[in-house]
């Protein structure tokens, strides 16, 4: 008994400290977007004279960070709908059809889990120029559902072979369409995985940088990541704005994070206990 409870003990004083390494970066970067230049370089760590206001009107006042915010929105928003919808199509059909080819067909898409997209960056610069999308919203949307695709369908594919089988029986002896089978009865049951899926390609898609920086070139089209640098000067920088647009900018996926936390702890107890 002793031994079980200096074990849990331990764990929990190693998730404190965990949480305390994780939180430290990011409380600092709050605190200092209410700091001026001269308060950050006097004193980084330490909380702000007085919490000014005056870095965020000037994010909303003298830069684009709203219209750049728009674009992150928009773009992790569509490259997310789309992706879950051909996830979604894809792991049915592999997780409760039997066709052959099944299990090859799986393995490919999961190849792609061990292929950074990256590295491929010439050959599809190269195919979104031929098809006339560099420079534009739906072109870095595609880039994003290919490089998602593969976990997605990772996920996805487990957790629709873990369901009943018996579901789908009643629902098409009682004159249910494949497509209303899929939609109706399988995708609820689903959700807590859909959920899994999204968060974990939408963090990565709005935080990216390497992607929008090699495919959008116009100003009107950068997302936070890439507009963000149009914060840094090449002399001199204001370290406040730019604390601020950081703390901002990480706002959306956060809140996002918090009100989705629920299913995305069931999916994963789910995902566990199956």
């Amino acid at each position: 008994m002793k031994a079980d409870r200096l074990s849990a003990g331990l764990i929990q004083a190693l998730l404190l400290l965990n949480a305390l390494f994780m939180l430290t970066p990011i409380a600092v970067m709050g605190l200092s977007a209410f700091k001026t230049n001269a308060e950050l370089f006097a004193s980084p760590m330490a909380l702000p004279e007085a919490f000014s206001l005056d870095n965020l009107r000037t994010i909303f006042r003298e830069t684009s960070f709203l219209l750049y915010l728009g674009n992150s929105v928009l773009i992790t928003a569509a490259s997310v709908a789309v992706l879950l919808v051909f996830a979604t199509m894809a792991s049915y059909a592999m997780a409760r059809y039997a066709f052959r080819g099944r299990e090859t067909l799986l393995l490919l898409f999961l190849a792609g889990l061990m292929v950074p997209l990256k590295l491929a960056i010439i050959p599809l610069f190269v195919q979104l120029d031929w098809l006339g999308l560099i420079d534009s919203r739906p072109g870095l949307v595609l880039v994003y559902v290919a490089m998602g695709l593969p976990s997605a369908i990772f996920i996805l594919t487990g957790f629709l072979r873990a369901l009943p089988g018996e579901l789908e029986e009643a629902a098409r002896i009682e004159g249910a369409s494949e497509a209303r089978v899929l939609w109706q009865i399988m995708l609820p049951l689903a959700r807590p995985a859909l959920i899994i899926a999204g968060i974990q390609n939408a963090v990565p898609i709005w935080n990216d940088f390497f992607f929008p920086l090699v495919f959008l070139t116009t100003d009107r089209l950068k997302t936070l990541p890439q507009g963000l640098t149009v914060f840094m000067g090449e002399f001199n920088t204001d370290w406040g704005v730019l604390f601020a647009g950081l703390t901002l900018s990480a706002l959306p996926i956060t809140l996002c994070y918090i009100l989705l936390s629920k299913q995305f702890i069931a999916g994963l107890t789910q995902g566990a206990v199956k």
